[in-house]
């Protein structure tokens, strides 16, 4: 009756102080204090802000979308990532069954023989019915559990699970990376096929001109230095074409890698020239607050923090008695026959109780350790916060500037374009000699390609300026968001 009692009284206690001890610190999630973003989004004649989950959308183009979605179904990376997150998870799977108890299912069966020269088989060898050959039959389930009563398996469980959210919000990094880098990769192509159109439009026309050239020498209005002119204006021209189909070819090797394809196999497709995208509206109200929330590195950065924290507590356990139970039921019988009798039951019981009492300080090792750890975490995350915003700041500011040159340079190019006009209308009458001609058509090309250059720039501006805020998923979508 004692021993009922006392299993009872076991039963209500184990649960209270499951609940009420656990050592090591207990995670406080650090203040973090920005002060707004000093750089502001500039404004874009678009009828509202994109939302930033897709903002891939707000750039009007359907074959931009097409490739982002390719990416995304078909990105190794993204793979890779997944396969990390499921490794995370049953890591923190196991950890969590530590706290549980354990329950086998063993059976065996054994045939022995006596040794006549054993101390046994001496005491009672002279007695009559000694049987040297027998056998053994046992089956039954056993189980152990050990007693967190101080909280280590518990901070070690709940260690596992932050890491697995880690790795989760690893895995949206770098889903809003591949994003990132696809569209980044899809607007150089468009770039380079405007740049690229440029630089044979300018051909043609040098090609035109070296034909008035020679048209008018062979008439005898003109000069051979006028054709040399014309001939290395020409040159000039189409030595521009073979680095701009190197850089368009780079770029669409990078987007088919990107879309987990081998290279030249979207080549096709995407040799259809279409315009550069213009920018989408950015949203001009960012603030710290909503870069905090979406910028999975900081989530990541944050998670990691945490299971540092429970790391403490499980070293700190270590200083603790470590308690276990265990028992087993079962059948134990010489034949088979009668193994399932109710002779043949028995059960055992028992409990352990271990306790390291001297170790060389190998736990004050450990928790040094575990604190260090955490202190490291601690500078790691504030680290990434600053850099974030440092990311957010460099981002805008490039698109700023971005758009400021584009407007400049399209005045350019337009005030090039008459000039180059006026001097071939002066050169065809005779009044300025032809090398103006080739000084005003060399400046229009150069004007011609940065302003292609400057419009791919522009909107590769803008995908950094999403990426940077954390653009390209839905927050409610990862379970750590609403952690703390």
């Amino acid at each position: 009756m004692n021993i009922k009692r006392l299993l009872g009284m076991s039963v209500l206690l184990i649960p209270l102080a499951l609940e009420a001890c656990a050592v090591g610190p207990n995670y406080v999630k650090p203040e973090t204090a920005l002060a707004p973003f000093h750089n502001a989004a500039p404004v874009v004649q678009a009828a509202a802000p994109v939302p930033l989950d897709s903002w891939w959308t707000g750039f009007n183009d359907p074959m931009l979308v097409t490739v982002v979605q390719r990416a995304l179904d078909q990105n190794l990376d993204l793979a890779a990532a997944l396969g990390r997150v499921q490794q995370a998870r049953a890591v923190a799977k196991g950890a969590g069954a530590q706290l549980l108890p354990t329950v086998d299912v063993s059976g065996g069966a054994t045939a022995n023989r006596a040794s006549l020269r054993s101390p046994y088989s001496s005491a009672v060898g002279s007695q009559s019915g000694l049987q040297r050959n027998y056998e053994d039959y046992a089956v039954g389930p056993s189980s152990s559990w050990e007693i967190d009563l101080f909280g280590g398996l518990r901070r070690g469980a709940k260690a596992a699970s932050e890491e697995e959210s880690a790795a989760e919000a690893d895995r949206v990094g770098t889903r809003i990376t591949v994003v990132a880098d696809a569209a980044d990769a899809y607007l150089q192509i468009r770039g380079y096929q405007a740049r690229l159109a440029v630089a044979l439009d300018q051909v043609s026309n040098d090609e035109h001109l070296l034909k008035l050239v020679q048209d008018r020498y062979a008439a005898g209005s003109g000069t051979g230095q006028e054709i040399a002119e014309a001939q290395a204006l020409l040159r000039q021209a189409r030595a521009s074409v073979p680095l701009l189909r190197i850089g368009l070819e780079k770029q669409l090797n990078r987007l088919d890698v990107l879309m987990g394809a081998q290279p030249g196999t979207y080549a096709q497709e995407l040799g259809v020239v279409a315009a550069i995208p213009a920018i989408p509206a950015i949203p001009d109200k960012a603030e710290p607050t909503d870069m905090l929330r979406r910028r999975p590195d900081i989530i990541a950065a944050e998670r990691r923090l945490a299971a540092s924290s429970d790391r403490i507590g499980v070293a700190i356990s270590d200083y603790y008695p470590k308690v276990s139970l265990s028992g087993a039921l079962g059948f134990d019988s010489i034949s088979a026959a009668s193994l399932f009798s109710k002779g043949a039951f028995t059960a055992t019981g028992g409990g352990l109780i271990r306790w390291r009492l001297f170790d060389f300080g190998k736990v004050d090792a450990q928790v040094k350790q575990a604190r260090g750890a955490n202190a490291e975490a601690l500078a790691l995350y504030r680290q990434t916060v600053l850099r974030a915003a440092e990311d957010v700041e460099d981002s805008l500011i490039t698109l700023s500037q971005t758009q400021d040159r584009v407007t400049e340079v399209q005045e350019q190019v337009a005030a090039l374009t008459k000039a180059r006009d006026l001097a071939q209308q002066s050169w065809k009458a005779g009044s300025t000699p032809l090398t103006d001609v080739i000084n005003a058509d060399q400046q229009l090309l150069i004007a011609r390609d940065q302003l292609d250059s400057e419009r791919a720039g522009s909107a590769r501006a803008a995908v950094a300026v999403f990426r940077a805020l954390g653009g390209g998923w839905q927050p409610t979508g990862l379970r750590v968001a609403a952690k703390s």
